[in-house]
């Protein structure tokens, strides 16, 4: 009796030793995203061949397109990029702006988008997108509470990921995070910009940045600043405010008026 109880213990002992090495032998690769606090919860950066969501805060529709067009960047930086959309998001949100990816420092020329009519034909372009070994992303973008985009979909998604080696990042807006096979997940804001210099108007793109799903380690929130010139996200910088010059003959006027003062 405790011959076969050893060599059960011993059988058990086996499978999970060959499970922990297959797990590690198919670990997946990572890309950093820059941001020294986000890579070192995601060891070392975003999973590729992975499923990833990016829930829009409140209104913060634009602010998470932002954040998911910059992981995009990162994951894609020269392959094509495909990016689903149900028809009526142009209406709600407005059309992709190709100046707009420019200036965050994408390549335009590698972004293909299909408009589907509604949420099933998104998910069915997607996942033949996903297919294609030739892409380095896909994102679907997809409005509102939907039942179609459930567990079972997103486990699809996951396996079409894994077998191609195309990253899926899936854009949810006016939507509640529910269960699912994603790699993680987040909830995108906007967050102030720091004032713009001579060059430009504008301000570099801030984030506030919530990982609230994270498959392989702790979660956090963190302000991520893109930057446009080395497409990936960073610390904030910091930008002091701008203290006016003294006058050349100012130091000149306050020593005479100290030393009248001392006189009197």
């Amino acid at each position: 009796m405790n011959g076969a109880r050893m060599s059960t213990l011993a059988s058990l002992r086996g499978s999970i030793a060959r499970i922990e090495t297959s797990d590690d032998a198919q670990a997946p690769n990572r890309i950093a995203l820059g941001h020294a606090g986000a890579d070192a919860m995601l060891r070392g950066g975003l999973a590729t061949s992975a499923l990833h969501e990016v829930f829009a805060g409140g209104h913060q529709g634009g602010a998470a397109t932002g954040f998911i067009a910059g992981l995009a960047g990162r994951l894609s930086p020269r392959k094509p990029l495909v990016w689903v959309r149900q028809d009526f998001s142009d209406v709600e949100s407005g059309a992709l702006s190709m100046n707009g990816l420019a200036e965050l420092g994408l390549d335009p020329r590698l972004l293909v988008t299909v408009r589907a009519t509604d949420v099933d034909a998104a998910l069915r372009t997607a996942a033949d997108a996903l297919a294609c070994d030739a892409l380095g992303a896909v994102v679907l973008e997809v409005w509102g509470n939907v039942r179609q985009l459930d567990l079972v979909a997103s486990r699809k998604l996951t396996l079409a990921a894994q077998a191609s080696g195309v990253t899926a990042l899936v854009l949810r807006i006016a939507a509640t995070p529910i269960p699912s096979t994603a790699e993680t997940r987040w909830i995108v804001r906007a967050a102030h910009s720091p004032p713009g210099t001579v060059a430009s108007a504008w301000g570099v793109p801030r984030f506030d940045a919530e990982l609230i799903r994270n498959r392989h380690g702790p979660v956090g929130r963190w302000i991520m600043e893109w930057k446009c010139d080395e497409c990936q996200f960073s610390e904030p910088s910091a930008y002091p405010q701008p203290v006016a010059a003294t006058p050349a003959h100012r130091p000149h006027q306050a020593e005479a008026r100290a030393g009248h003062r001392l006189a009197s």
